[in-house]
């Protein structure tokens, strides 16, 4: 099966209706386990390489996501061991498996480049097929990632579960096609785009999986960002996370909270920041940049200036990144495109307290582990789905915005035997 018969625009609701009806006889058909599924995944992961796919944000985490060794335990957590080979298991008299819910739509964000992929691996992993609904502007990108999949992809094993239709979202006629024509769906996006999507003709037994806006934030002790010989690496892993998807990804931390030290110098760390993020932009330089974005940098370094005597900013003359510097608890509006606000404050529960849960990951850099385990119950009863490491703030994993990334496109079917002389399993059973 060509790459081209993977992805192509498309103009009749007759195509997506067409596709779905082979999606769905080819998952009824032929039973494809989760090991299958990793295996060919890893070897995809691995062709992901070269100078075109080097230049695509995320591929880098998308290689790491599509490891065995990632993968493999995802699907144990949340399907058990049975699962990555299709078994059956006992439980009181019964027995249990996990069956694929069908063909799976997915919805992907726009201004992320892997999520595409990201959301149909999840799909695959259930043994599922993917009809993929990519952006205009997506379409490139995403055929080259696919053309290696067809590299390692022997007897399309993988490639024949897949439709990646491109289309414009004002097509309602082709979006109400591609909902009627599937068994669940994975929807990224704004609130408004999954509002829309949520309202289109789903069948009524399909299962909706719902991924909205969200921001991220990161915090450090003062025993961390005070810390001279360990102030490097940690900026280099702040500046890693600001560049990873240009800050369009919930993932991306939008703001810093630094907690005040006695007799420590900010501006220290902040000169270590800021040349942790030109030497970032030397690595990967932006190759292009939005109007809109760029207009909206600069008002926000002029705004920030303006509006307290106290705040401070450094970046250089072009665009590529900012850091705005000043103090208080409150999430700041984000602007995106590499801007981190710096905000003191005098204790990290403050800001914590404030989060309303709109912050979907908390990176952390914190000395004590009473003090970070205090912090994460804080920030986990306050709506975070994710506290992690600062610099692992884009690091895939499920659970995701607090949900299974398998589970929910899956059926777990129970099988009672009608022989009430065996019991599940086949062995001869005690009379009750």
């Amino acid at each position: 099966m060509t790459t081209s018969s993977l992805i192509r625009s498309v103009a009749s609701p007759d195509e997506i209706a067409a596709a779905a009806a082979r999606l769905r006889q080819c998952v009824r058909s032929r039973q494809l386990t989760a090991r299958q599924v990793i295996e060919i995944l890893e070897r995809w992961g691995a062709a992901l390489r070269g100078a075109e796919l080097d230049a695509i944000p995320g591929v880098p985490f998308l290689r790491l996501w599509l490891r065995r060794g990632t993968l493999e335990p995802i699907v144990i957590q949340e399907l058990g061991p049975g699962a990555l080979a299709g078994e059956w298991r006992d439980e009181r008299g019964a027995r249990l498996r996990i069956f694929p819910q069908g063909v799976i739509g997915h919805w992907p964000a726009a201004n992320i480049e892997i999520q595409p992929l990201l959301s149909l691996s999840c799909a695959l992993l259930g043994g599922n097929a993917g009809l993929v609904r990519v952006p205009d502007s997506l379409m490139q990108q995403t055929a080259a990632m696919l053309a290696r999949l067809g590299e390692v992809d022997g007897g399309s094993v993988l490639a024949e579960r897949i439709f990646v239709a491109g289309f414009d979202h004002a097509r309602d006629d082709l979006q109400r096609a591609m909902a009627a024509g599937v068994d669940g769906a994975m929807i990224w996006g704004g609130a408004e785009a999954i509002s829309q999507i949520r309202a289109l003709p789903f069948p009524p037994w399909a299962r909706l999986a719902m991924f909205g806006p969200r921001l991220s934030v990161a915090a450090m002790d003062g025993d961390c960002w005070a810390d001279g010989p360990e102030r490097a690496a940690w900026c280099q892993r702040i500046a890693r996370d600001v560049w990873q998807f240009d800050q369009q990804a919930c993932s991306s931390p939008q703001a810093l909270f630094l907690e005040r030290r006695a007799g420590s110098d900010v501006q220290a760390f902040v000169r270590e920041l800021a040349a942790a993020l030109a030497a970032e932009n030397r690595v990967h330089p932006r190759h292009e940049i939005h109007p809109a974005l760029t207009s909206a940098i600069c008002l926000a370094r002029a705004a920030w200036l303006f509006g307290d005597a106290a705040r401070q900013a450094v970046f250089p003359a072009t665009p590529d990144w900012t850091l705005l510097i000043g103090a208080g608890p409150d999430l700041p509006q984000p602007v995106q495109g590499r801007t981190l606000n710096i905000l003191l404050v005098d204790e990290l529960a403050e800001p914590i307290a404030r989060f309303d849960g709109t912050v979907q990951t908390l990176g952390l850099a914190i000395k004590d582990a009473a003090k970070e385990a205090a912090l994460a119950q804080a920030a986990g009863r306050n709506g975070v789905d994710r506290i992690v490491k600062l610099g692992r703030m884009h690091v895939f994993g499920s659970p995701w915005d607090g949900s299974d990334m398998i589970r929910p496109m899956v059926r777990l079917v129970r099988h009672v035997p009608s022989n009430s002389g065996h019991s599940a399993s086949g062995q001869a059973g005690k009379p009750s």
